[in-house]
């Protein structure tokens, strides 16, 4: 299962859009979205609003691949349960966030194993075409893990990045 999660501040309509389309043509493959309160409801994929912890957590257990916003928490999600995930920034510039910190967190994970960075609906699509082959993420005995590691420590402690 692909599961498609925007968190829990804002719809994200362009990505939920993105992986809709996909799915028109990828039927076979379950989809399940949370795609916030007002968002665009998506056609082809199987979606809500929100998720309790719960619900989330029985979705996971059965989740090969993440598509998200982002957003630390589900980067941190998918690196804990060794999903690999594609992160999709919101941009500031069509008005999906505040600011582009999500840019410069996604460019931070760009090179990290597991961790697979979308900029548009065509590199979603190519992810997703190659969703069964997608690396997860390696933590043990793997320096990008403690890269990882030493990057949201320092990012938590308020450091320079």
């Amino acid at each position: 299962m692909i599961l498609v999660t925007t968190g829990t501040q804002f719809p994200f309509d362009r990505m939920v859009l993105a992986v809709d389309k996909w799915g028109s043509i990828n039927s076979e493959v379950e989809i399940f979205a949370q795609i916030g309160k007002g968002g665009i409801k998506p056609q082809h994929i199987e979606s809500t609003d929100f998720l309790t912890p719960v619900q989330y957590s029985s979705l996971l257990k059965k989740t090969k691949v993440i598509v998200a916003h982002a957003g630390m928490g589900s980067i941190l999600t998918a690196y804990e349960l060794n999903i690999p995930i594609i992160i999709f920034p919101r941009s500031f510039a069509l008005g999906e966030h505040r600011n582009d910190h999500q840019t410069s967190t996604a460019n931070k994970f760009k090179d990290v194993s597991g961790i697979y960075v979308a900029t548009n609906e065509t590199e979603i699509h190519n992810y997703l075409d190659k969703s069964n082959r997608l690396k997860k993420p390696e933590q043990k005995n793997n320096p990008e893990y403690y890269k990882l590691k030493n990057f949201i420590n320092s990012f938590i402690e308020g450091n320079e990045l």
